[in-house]
């Protein structure tokens, strides 16, 4: 096939790029790295995400996503551009369709950046797809039937949550927190209980170390670097999961919150089905200790994690656009 199709999760925190035939191509952060004299990109996704917080005033790493959303349009253009290229790699005669994830409570202007951007980037055609839809896909649900599907995906931005069946979202809830918000909390709780000042990259790090959604019996400790509120100087501390657990409990509230409010508004005999086959957990911080036990204890509904739940969306994405006909109700625009 000379077309080429290339599905992309354009994700908060990570973008991953996936083909036909030969699965993930592209894992990178989100991230771009920009000279503040002349406006020039010097670096995008890994290189870039090296030089958060290390870069001196005259360049500034961004992310031009936030929530789940274009927040620099032409910065995402330009990042865009980057991982298709890298993707398909050498030289490329024909521009190439696209499927971007989306989130699921996206605007119409905030679609049409979407499409706008992945055009501009060197796509003959976009279509976006929603991301709890392309998660229930990448894990194996069986959209189609006539069967309440619950699908939970959390990722750097938001926390997706919808109930699908015969191909379409019966009702759908987005709220703006994922692992973004949460490693936030974690630089306020550090800097709020130790006076150190710790960067994002430290406590993503300590998210993934000891981090835990659930109080654990066997408390993890882990050593961290930062910089002394008080004295100014360089300080060693040891945090616990126990801190991590306690600093993202407003995070946990939203998460499990919205969880709730979805079986509220689904209709009795799909709920039926969900607390017979469980929901599916999905996206990068679903690899958040314990974070599938939280939910099912407060919602009374089992909670099953999908297989490499980080690479639900993306795999889903690509399935679907190598399927356009089968899933075409839960694709919500094209160019």
């Amino acid at each position: 096939m000379l077309i080429k199709r290339i599905a992309i999760d354009l994700g908060t925190t990570y973008t991953l790029v996936h083909l036909p035939k030969k699965g993930i191509v592209v894992n990178e952060p989100s991230v771009v790295a920009v000279s503040m004299t002349d406006k020039k990109i010097l670096a995008v996704g890994n290189e870039a995400k090296d030089m958060l917080g290390r870069t001196p005033d005259s360049i500034m790493a961004i992310r031009p996503l936030k929530d789940g959303v274009i927040a620099d349009y032409h910065t995402t253009e330009i990042m865009l551009r980057y991982f298709i290229n890298k993707a398909l790699g050498g030289i490329h005669l024909f521009r190439p369709e696209v499927m971007v994830a989306v989130p699921a409570s996206i605007t119409s202007t905030e679609r049409r950046a979407v499409v706008d951007a992945t055009l501009a980037a060197g796509a003959r055609a976009a279509y976006l797809i929603k991301e709890p839809v392309a998660a229930a896909i990448g894990a194996d649900i069986p959209v189609g039937s006539a069967s309440g599907h619950m699908i939970i995906d959390v990722g750097g931005g938001t926390a997706e949550m919808a109930v699908i069946s015969l191909g379409g979202v019966v009702t759908a809830i987005s709220v703006r927190v994922g692992g973004n918000k949460i490693d936030l909390s974690i630089i306020e709780y550090v800097r709020r209980k130790y006076n150190l000042a710790i960067g994002e990259r430290t406590a993503e790090e300590i998210k993934i170390g000891v981090g835990s959604a659930l109080y654990l019996t066997d408390k993890l400790f882990m050593e961290i670097k930062g910089r002394d509120i008080l004295t100014g100087l360089p300080k060693i501390i040891t945090i616990s999961s126990d801190d991590v657990t306690e600093a993202i409990q407003h995070e946990l509230e939203a998460i499990v919150g919205a969880a709730k409010n979805i079986l509220r508004e689904t209709p009795p005999e799909l709920a039926a089905d969900i607390m017979s086959k469980g929901a599916v957990l999905s996206g990068g911080t679903a690899l958040l200790r314990n974070l599938d036990q939280l939910i099912s204890r407060t919602t009374d509904v089992p909670v099953i994690m999908a297989e490499d739940p980080w690479a639900s969306v993306v795999k889903g994405t690509g399935m679907a656009l190598e399927n356009l006909d089968s899933y075409k109700r839960s694709i919500f625009a094209t160019r």
